[in-house]
């Protein structure tokens, strides 16, 4: 278990991502079991975004079906990608709705791609007023922001607001474009913000490829950020991922990480694009 920031709250170093075959639609049936899996092993962190198809509604048809206590374990992360507070407290409630919960314990600004973005999440009547109105009223505990596409806009994001996590790309392909590990990861544990990795395995490319094993892969996102989100496509893969997870030891030193990156470099450039 590691603190996410300065959340108070710890998380294990791998979660349940929001994609996968939770970013359907229609598959119920696929789904719901995926999530129900990961809830009975102990999974502390959730991710969801209403972006993502029915991921949302899959899990509160998981929740509903394992019961409020279970909801009331875990650490739930959804988004919002509205850039305007009527917009975005409009997109909260029908999460809410579709999570069938009353509360996010964190709720991220999604996908920040611009300074535009920036500027209007930020101006009078922005996104960021929606997300002080909902912490004042409980519907969310904790604000953080996602992106993989430009990491400067991500440390801009943290200048400018104190926010509580950023949700960012983390895998050896890292270097080969718009790196994060050197910009937004340092940036973000000067200031207490909890780290979260996406794409940890390149949408999968990296494993189905051979360059490397699941476990690597998360042992090295691991070693940068305080949970790892991973989308599963049947519930052998809930299993496999979380005990990879709760297996690891220590972070992988500096040189094994060199030395995985390495190991990719010749084709970093085709993994470093799952990214975004």
């Amino acid at each position: 278990m590691r603190p996410l920031g300065r959340t108070g709250v710890f998380v294990d170093a791998v979660a349940l991502g929001g994609e996968g075959v939770l970013r359907t639609r229609g598959q119920a049936k696929r789904a719901v079991p995926v999530v129900l899996e990961a809830l009975r092993l102990g999974v502390t962190y959730c991710d969801t975004a209403p972006a993502y198809a029915q991921s949302q509604d899959y899990y509160g048809m998981a929740f509903a079906e394992a019961g409020s206590a279970a909801r009331a374990k875990v650490f739930l992360a959804s988004k919002t990608h509205e850039r305007d507070r009527d917009g975005a407290l409009r997109l909260l409630d029908d999460s809410l709705a579709r999570l069938r919960t009353t509360w996010l314990d964190l709720w991220q600004l999604h996908d920040l791609r611009t300074i535009d973005d920036l500027d209007a999440i930020f101006a009078r009547g922005g996104a960021i007023e929606a997300v002080e109105k909902a912490r004042a009223d409980g519907r969310v505990k904790h604000v953080g922001i996602t992106g993989h596409h430009d990491p400067a806009i991500l440390v801009e994001a943290m200048r400018r607001y104190p926010v509580d996590s950023v949700l960012v790309a983390i895998n050896p392909a890292d270097p080969a474009r718009l790196p994060f590990l050197g910009t937004v990861v340092p940036e973000a544990r000067a200031r207490g913000i909890g780290v979260v990795a996406m794409k940890v395995l390149s949408a999968g490319q990296l494993v189905a490829d051979g360059v490397a094993t699941v476990a690597e892969l998360i042992a090295y996102a691991a070693s940068f950020a305080d949970t790892c989100i991973l989308g599963c496509s049947s519930v052998a893969e809930v299993q496999e991922n979380l005990a990879v997870g709760r297996s690891l030891g220590a972070p992988m030193d500096a040189a094994a990480c060199r030395a995985l990156e390495a190991r990719i470099a010749p084709n970093a450039a085709k993994y470093a694009y799952f990214k975004r």
